[in-house]
């Protein structure tokens, strides 16, 4: 009998997940193969964040990722995912650009990667934005508390306190049609104060467990990451080390003539 293809998971699903009190999942992924696994492995969304300035560029933010290389990663998670919600970050500044400007980068995005959803930083401030998104038809994530994007104006990468700043940012984002609103490093009381006021969905980090689903960077929860990790990261596994051990074994048997042998030869 001939496998029974996968459903892709959709806006109203995770409305449904809202009403039914099922916590959502979404890890990010910048890559074919990492998304590929994700997805087999049921996480619920993928993210391909503008996080990859910093996890797999390497810069100190998330400032210098461009356009051109979130659509380029982005092609490569959406290819790969077959029942995950792909959603790719709209990278600073475009967001800032004016409605025209702002339309026109989110329809490239999906368009040539083939993802179902963008995500962008601000609530509030950025409701004209969001709803021109949505009246062309382009779903759309809002992402309120701490902002990387905006992490030189507020002065560094601290907790987000102003309850109603915070709520003003998150009503007004759900107001101008976001499905869904990511909160970063606010609170547990305040997100779940937040979660509870609005009627779509909340993705938080770093947010406390009262939000509607949670979300990670994936090379942190894998412990991948090298220098400093947030304090609500949880690694859930040492692949950096099981790396670095594998490849110290291989290059002293390449070293030693002890690879390849007889079985690894033709």
């Amino acid at each position: 009998m001939a496998n029974k293809k996968k459903r892709r998971l959709s806006v109203t699903d995770f409305l449904k997940m809202k009403s039914d009190g099922m916590p959502i999942t979404m890890l990010t992924a910048y890559d074919f193969p990492t998304a590929e696994r994700l997805d087999s492995a049921g996480v619920d969304m993928l993210l391909v964040g503008d996080s990859l300035s910093m996890v797999v560029q390497g810069h100190e933010n998330t400032l210098p990722v461009t356009l051109e290389q979130m659509i380029y990663h982005g092609e490569m998670v959406a290819r790969a995912a077959k029942r995950s919600f792909v959603v790719v970050d709209i990278p600073f500044p475009i967001n800032h650009h004016g409605v025209h400007e702002a339309v026109k980068a989110a329809g490239r995005i999906m368009k040539e990667t083939g993802c179902q959803a963008v995500k962008l930083e601000g609530g509030a401030e950025q409701a004209d934005v969001i709803r021109a998104m949505v009246n062309a038809g382009i779903p759309v994530i809002a992402h309120v508390g701490l902002r990387p994007q905006a992490i030189h104006a507020m002065g560094g990468y601290k907790v987000q306190r102003d309850r109603d700043a915070l709520m003003h940012d998150a009503t007004a984002a759900q107001g101008a049609g976001a499905f869904c609103v990511l909160i970063e490093c606010v609170p547990e009381e305040i997100a779940t104060e937040i979660t509870k006021e609005l009627n779509v969905p909340t993705i938080g980090i770093g947010a406390g467990n009262g939000c509607d689903g949670q979300v990670l960077v994936i090379s942190d929860m894998l412990g991948m990451t090298g220098g400093y990790v947030p304090s609500f990261v949880k690694a859930y596994a040492d692949v950096g080390n099981q790396i670095t051990t594998a490849v110290n074994a291989w290059c002293k048997e390449v070293r030693s003539r002890s690879f390849p042998d007889k079985d690894h030869s033709f």
